[in-house]
């Protein structure tokens, strides 16, 4: 059902998408008043009153699916990725808090160290 509805939606944003690009704006029409050429291919009216109605039906299917999909996220408890991401973190955390590892030491950070130590109780008595 899901699935189906991301389709449906991502179809409807492409085709409202090329719907609104087909519009002319309304600064056109002032143009037009002023000599501009009449197309006169849809009728006096254009294709206007077509186009106002297939863009107000795409647009209301958009916002249907919309917040449907909304819902459906919701009821999932999926929610955002961001709390899943946060959820993770926190097992990690716990995790490494829960188990403190032992650090031993190589033994030739040993014998470094070991030299080391002479060299600076020399230079602390002079």
């Amino acid at each position: 059902m899901e699935t189906l509805l991301i389709i449906v939606h991502v179809i409807v944003c492409l085709f409202l998408i090329g719907i609104v690009l087909l519009q002319h704006g309304k600064g056109a029409d002032i143009g037009a008043t002023f000599g501009g050429s009449s197309q006169s291919l849809f009728g006096t009216e254009g294709p206007i009153p077509l186009l106002n109605k297939v863009t107000t039906f795409s647009a209301v299917v958009f916002m249907v699916t919309s917040v449907a999909l909304a819902y459906l996220a919701s009821q999932n408890g999926s929610g955002s990725v961001m709390s899943e991401i946060t959820k993770d973190q926190a097992k990690q955390e716990a995790t490494a808090v829960a188990e403190p590892k032992l650090v031993v030491p190589s033994e030739t950070e040993m014998t470094k160290t070991s030299e080391q130590q002479p060299a600076d109780s020399e230079s602390k008595t002079q």
